[in-house]
């Protein structure tokens, strides 16, 4: 509580130091302004956008692509930084009991679970999704991208990139990697200390393909939250689990609290396996030089998520009409080829393509095939949709006092 009040003094010192930045029009207005006046307001302005800062290939897109182009297109000057899930979230929740009008952040980058916690304390902005015009050539029907963990988006947050959870692995050194639990379970017995999960956003989504493959898989667990099946398949997980812990890395004494270190334990040979919220992201790590190029990504055959990333305007961003130029750009043909290269990025894009035009369907096409990851189309049979959000929420703590901790 002290630590909260602390938060809130600040801020609204802060805030009382931009009231010179408080925008000129209401939120009702801006949503009522034609598109070409909202990129006029936006024009010349700051737009400063928090997000998850844990690769170097994402963080270059946005730096070395992303703000020149913005700067050259609408004279936006886009200022990065640090900060996902409950960071943003518990910023938002200050921000409102201290009564700040005109926050500190315009834009996030979330989706399911920090989409459902801002929903819940009327933090997001919208909706705006329908005013921007790149909205035309989203893929909305598409339920992977619509629909954020069982949520309608209702306009509230803007997709730009779609990935699905992958493992990744070394055939010289792991030429038959596990395929499933069963198989895992086999694996890690015959290799001690070779795997483990990490505590953190892209291990519970590996937790999560999991509960719903031990719940039947598909939409076993589609739908609202389900406390009697979450106790039910969560205690199955946490049993399978712990029967292999003694096998992880470090006898399951620890884990990993970020995916990065994952992937620098898989380049040093500590570990056998690494895993991937995006299916592609091999490619880059071995153009990296991170990976050694006999460096491969699966699908576990009881499937695993896919889901879609989104930015979302914060409901007290001094800067609603820049924000909306920036997630209207992020969703343009332009700005979805250039993350969707391989040597860029290699993230899925959340486009229509059939809705473009000749020649951007052409360049779409003549992308280079991914090297060492598996071709969407191939893997797409095997995608899980996300769960409620409430899932993650209990799987976060209970994955700690039902296994960490034991």
């Amino acid at each position: 509580m002290r630590t909260l009040l602390v938060i809130v003094s600040v801020l609204a010192v802060l805030s009382s130091c931009k009231q010179d930045k408080a925008p000129a029009i209401s939120d009702s207005e801006v949503l009522a302004l034609p598109w070409d006046s909202i990129v006029a307001h936006a024009k010349g302005t700051t737009v400063h956008l928090s997000m998850w800062q844990g690769d170097p290939f994402i963080n270059a897109y946005l730096q070395d692509y992303v703000v020149p182009q913005l700067e050259q297109l609408y004279d936006i000057n886009l200022v990065i930084s640090a900060g996902q899930g409950n960071e943003i979230v518990k910023m938002v929740m200050a921000e409102k009991e201290a009564g700040v009008k005109s926050g500190n952040m315009d834009m996030a980058w979330i989706n399911g679970e920090t989409f459902f916690q801002l929903r819940q304390v009327n933090g997001l902005f919208g909706p705006f999704t329908d005013k921007l015009p790149n909205a035309q050539f989203v893929d909305f029907d598409n339920p992977f991208i619509g629909i954020d963990f069982q949520q309608k988006i209702d306009g509230y947050e803007s997709p730009w990139g779609n990935v699905q959870l992958a493992l990744i692995y070394d055939t010289l050194k792991t030429p038959n990697p596990p395929k499933d639990l069963g198989e895992l379970s086999a694996f890690v017995q015959a290799h001690p200390g070779q795997f483990t999960i990490p505590y953190e956003f892209t291990g519970l989504t590996l937790l999560k393909s999991w509960l719903i493959a031990l719940a039947g898989g598909g939409d076993a667990l589609s739908g609202p939250f389900n406390e009697e099946a979450y106790m039910k398949y969560s205690a199955m997980l946490w049993d399978s689990i712990n029967a292999m812990k003694p096998y992880f890395w470090k006898e399951g004494k620890t884990f990993p609290n970020s995916v990065a270190n994952m992937h620098q334990m898989f380049a040093n040979g500590e570990i056998a396996i690494t895993i991937s919220n995006n299916d592609g992201e091999v490619d880059n790590k071995v153009i990296q030089k991170l990976f050694p190029t006999s460096s491969r990504s699966y699908v576990m055959r009881s499937g695993t998520i896919q889901n879609s990333h989104y930015m979302g305007i914060l409901i007290n961003a001094p800067n609603k009409p820049g924000a909306m130029v920036v997630a209207n750009f992020l969703m343009s043909a332009e700005a979805q080829y250039e993350k969707m290269k391989p040597a860029v990025w290699g993230d899925g894009t959340i486009l229509n393509l059939k809705t473009l035009s000749p020649e951007w369907q052409q360049k779409f096409a003549t992308i280079p095939d991914r090297t060492y990851a598996p071709k969407r189309i191939d893997i797409q049979p095997y995608a899980l949709m996300e769960i409620a959000p409430e899932y993650m929420i209990r799987m976060f703590d209970d994955f700690r006092t039902e296994v960490i901790e034991k």
